[in-house]
């Protein structure tokens, strides 16, 4: 039986936990970039959009390792905004700004706004080890609350609450979260994809 060698182009210890519990019972092996200290760990994501960063960071890792590789972005794109932050979402405050930095800035854009509409949108790359390119999307709707809610999650969570929940994501279980969340959607898809090729 074929076993897939995959290495996941991110250095979050739970991103990885998650694929790997996510492609447990497949014949897929999830590498970890740490096992190439001298491979591309700070690509620029200089793409305009989610899924030209998601593809640049796995070429890049499929390129230097030799295996498939998988990668995503993520963004967070507001109606009133026109879609802002979307592919900057995490340099809205600046090029190195934090999360608290990011939702302030959010939060004076918001100001007064009547439509708080907002979606997160997550594209996952993946180049498989013959260099095919394969790309999956997961979105979540929701909506921009007025003031910070939650200290769990990262990133726009305490302010983002999902469509059809009282709770902002930063108020959800990390289950629940994952349940519902964009970047989950687009792995579901990606495992449904994985399952057709390799599943016994």
């Amino acid at each position: 039986m074929r076993v897939l060698q995959l290495v996941l182009a991110t250095s979050n210890a739970g991103k990885v936990r998650e694929l790997r519990a996510l492609l447990g019972d497949l014949p897929v092996r999830v590498e970890t970039t740490d096992a190439w200290p001298d491979g591309p760990h700070d690509v620029t994501e200089d793409a305009p959009d989610l899924r030209g960063n998601a593809r640049k960071k796995a070429r890049a890792w499929h390129r230097h390792a030799g295996l498939a590789a998988l990668a995503d972005d993520t963004g967070l794109e507001v109606r009133a905004l026109d879609g802002r932050p979307g592919v900057r979402s995490a340099r809205f405050a600046g090029p190195n700004a934090g999360d608290d930095a990011n939702c302030a800035r959010l939060l004076r854009a918001m100001d007064g706004q009547a439509d708080r509409r907002a979606r997160f949108r997550t594209v996952a790359a993946l180049v498989d080890d013959d260099g095919s390119e394969h790309f999956f999307e997961g979105v979540c709707e929701g909506s921009i609350t007025t003031e910070r809610r939650g200290e769990g999650g990262f990133g726009y969570d305490p302010l983002f609450q999902p469509e059809g929940r009282e709770r902002t994501f930063a108020q959800l279980d990390a289950e629940t979260k994952n349940e519902m969340s964009h970047r989950g959607r687009a792995l579901r898809k990606l495992r449904a994809f994985l399952y057709e090729q390799f599943a016994p």
